[in-house]
């Protein structure tokens, strides 16, 4: 986070205050290199709009997702339990997250362990943003490119959210194209449910591969995300039809930050 001070909930507890939202940033935010560019992105975009946040650094765990996805419920619950006591603790009210695991997790499943709390994907707190004034964008270098968008799983089918990622990508007076399977339709990267962290079954093809193949059929310059597991899934399936020169695999966080030229 060169260049960045980001406070961590600690340090503002400590000086009396509390933060306007609490930056959930996620294992894949915090230890995958090419994640961690979108983790910038959004605290860049944070500091710019004046929002008032907060990281909870190394009080921060895995929420559990691919846990409870892979069907350890009781690890799961040690997981989330643990996250629910510091978030209480220091009496947390509004989240965002750039994962929709994280979200989707959080959102739904840490109410029932006493963990209620306004959570927001990172599309929706910039669509938040710009509708309020805080954040005013432009096209810039995105002008006129032409981008499609890939649907996260647990942000549009598990959360009925479809609308903020797309208004966000417009808003950058780009040239927008659907896949044929989008929205309610769309098609699994293949990262969810903790296939992730494993090998996958034998078959016709990677799903990946085929979720790939849909969105260069469309001669994408950018295929845009909102997750770092689809990140990873659509740029080693856009690598495997040697295409990575000629179609980046950028996340919505990345694209406002560049676009309104944030250092």
């Amino acid at each position: 986070m060169e260049k960045l001070v980001v406070p961590t909930m600690a340090d503002m507890m400590a000086k009396g205050e509390k933060p306007e939202v609490l930056f959930w940033v996620g294992c894949a935010g915090s230890f995958d290199d090419r994640a961690k560019k979108v983790t910038k992105a959004v605290a860049k975009i944070l500091q710019h709009t004046g929002v008032s946040f907060a990281v909870l650094g190394t009080e921060e765990s895995c929420t559990g997702d691919p846990a409870k996805r892979a069907g350890h419920e009781f690890l799961f619950q040690m997981q989330a339990m643990s996250n629910v006591m510091v978030l209480n603790g220091y009496e947390v009210t509004k989240i965002v997250t750039a994962c929709p695991h994280c979200f989707n997790t959080i959102k739904n499943e840490y109410p029932a362990l006493g963990g209620n709390y306004e959570v927001v994907h990172h599309s929706q707190l910039l669509q938040q943003l710009i509708d309020n004034g805080r954040l005013k964008v432009e096209g810039g270098s995105f002008k006129g490119k032409k981008i499609t968008f890939h649907d996260p799983c647990y942000l549009g089918r598990a959360n009925g959210e479809y609308e903020a990622p797309r208004s966000v990508i417009q808003k950058l007076d780009i040239y927008f194209t659907e896949m044929k399977r989008s929205r309610a339709n769309g098609l699994c990267c293949g990262a969810g449910g903790a296939q992730m962290f494993k090998e996958p079954e034998n078959g016709n093809k990677d799903i990946n591969i085929e979720r790939a193949e849909e969105a260069l059929a469309l001669n994408p310059e950018i295929i845009a995300v909102g997750c770092p597991f689809c990140m990873t899934m659509l740029s080693d399936g856009v690598k495997n039809f040697n295409k990575e020169h000629d179609v980046e695999v950028k996340d919505i966080a990345e694209m406002i930050a560049e676009a309104i030229d944030i250092k």
